[in-house]
């Protein structure tokens, strides 16, 4: 889904109403590059995949080689420690077991490190130009 597709929607569940999108960026251990191809593209899906299960939406993905970009809508219940948690956690085990190389070059695939900020209706726009501005670099 592109940020042109995305309105003003707000989730309902049982403990209320929400709007709330976050934007995270994190980095392979040391910075080092991790291949792009077949591994961006299992990394995009993982990704995907993990935030449906609590019922999120993926907004933005972008896999650069030396860090990730990943605008997301999720519940209120979920903090954001949690979500970078559970989405570095599963990504960097599915993907070293898939591809061995991964284990070889580092010793965990992703830093312990993530920048993480909320995203209001007026600053969405700014996020998608930076991110887009990101895939040119």
């Amino acid at each position: 889904m592109c940020y042109s597709q995305v309105a003003m929607t707000y989730r309902t569940h049982s403990g209320g109403v929400h709007h709330i999108r976050h934007h995270f960026v994190w980095c392979p251990r040391f910075r080092r590059p991790v291949p792009g191809g077949n591994v961006a593209a299992r990394l995009q899906e993982l990704i995907h995949q993990k935030v449906a299960e609590p019922g999120g939406s993926v907004l933005e993905p972008t896999v650069q080689p030396d860090h990730v970009h990943l605008f997301v809508e999720m519940p209120s219940k979920w903090a954001p420690a949690q979500i970078a948690c559970r989405v570095k956690g599963y990504t960097s085990h599915v993907l070293r077991r898939k591809f061995p190389r991964l284990k070889s070059r580092l010793p965990s695939l992703w830093s312990r490190a993530c920048y993480v900020s909320t995203a209001g209706e007026v600053s969405a726009e700014t996020i998608r130009r930076y991110i887009e501005a990101q895939k040119g670099s």
